[in-house]
């Protein structure tokens, strides 16, 4: 979805009043009526501005919906990559992230939901209550299983949905998404692991809940892990270095944090060095611009790396 201006919306010179000449007497009673035209047509050009944008974020929405709701995963894996996309579309604009938030409070236009009961499902719920397909008539349905690349896609749409509209980190508690993001990244492999730390860090965002499940399932411990097996994909453990970045720095920098031991169990986890890094390290960032902020962060989830290697 590209969010383009439409043609009525540009100020042309045809619309615009005559200037008038400086010999023409100037009237006051003229001057405010003019005025009050000119405003009433620019708000009634932001007001067909916005209803169209709304009608193409709806239509986007029920677009990729509908593929992602669909038995094959091929078929999801397009509506997938359709929502991604539209969500970085709306990104692009304040006004398009609103009328996005208003679109997520109609449950038939909710994404999060949709990602859990399909490409985030687990193949464990799917157990067949009975054999009565065998003696119907009618065929059973049968929904072929999540590929990496769509569980991948899904967790970047979740990510997505998250940062641009924080209310759907409930909607994701409400679908246990630590538990599920947990087992993906236990079981997964490495394009599914990395999306899955990205997505768990924008849905335990000013989440309370959230963060209360990720350390009941030992996120930290999980993660841990990971970065110190040097048996595991680099790139994998960079990212692991970051998410610990961003979780001090950032999930974990708020008042009364239900995450208030995190230094502790980073410290027995990683060492007493590692942890200090860790800390000093996520304070970074805060007069950078995006650019640079995503540079350091690289480079200090390399040196927590280094220190670990070291030990």
């Amino acid at each position: 979805m590209n969010l383009k201006e439409a043609l009525w919306s540009k100020t042309t010179d045809s619309n615009e009043p005559p200037t008038p000449s400086s010999s023409s007497p100037r009237d006051p009673e003229s001057e405010a009526a003019a005025a009050a035209a000119r405003s009433a047509v620019e708000e009634l050009v932001n007001s067909l501005k916005k209803q169209r944008i709304y009608r193409e974020v709806t239509l986007a929405l029920r677009t990729g919906l509908r593929d992602a709701r669909a038995e094959f995963s091929f078929l999801r894996v397009r509506g997938l990559r359709f929502l991604l996309k539209s969500l970085r579309s709306i990104a692009q604009s304040d006004s398009s992230i609103g009328l996005f938030s208003q679109t997520q409070s109609i449950p038939e236009l909710q994404v999060v939901p949709v990602l859990f009961e399909h490409s985030l499902k687990e193949t464990a719920d799917e157990k067949v209550g009975s054999l009565d397909h065998i003696f119907s008539v009618e065929p059973m349905k049968v929904k072929s299983p999540s590929t990496d690349s769509e569980v991948a896609l899904a967790l970047r749409v979740l990510e997505g949905c998250c940062l641009l509209h924080p209310e759907s980190t409930y909607l994701a508690h409400q679908h246990k998404a630590i538990t599920v993001l947990m087992n993906v990244l236990s079981t997964r492999g490495v394009l599914e692991q990395g999306a899955c730390l990205d997505a768990l860090i924008s849905i335990m965002l000013d989440s309370s809940a959230n963060q209360m499940d990720f350390e009941a399932c030992n996120g930290i411990e999980e993660v841990a892990e990971l970065i110190r097996d040097k048996q595991v994909d680099e790139n994998l453990r960079l990212k692991c270095g970051e998410f610990m970045l961003l979780l001090i720095g950032h999930v974990n920098g708020r008042e009364r944090s239900p995450m208030a031991t995190i230094h502790e169990e980073v410290r027995r986890l990683l060492g007493e060095k590692s942890a200090s890094l860790i800390w000093a390290a996520s304070q970074f960032g805060s007069t950078l611009d995006p650019d640079q902020r995503l540079t350091a962060l690289h480079i200090q989830a390399r040196r927590v790396l280094e220190s670990l290697d070291l030990y």
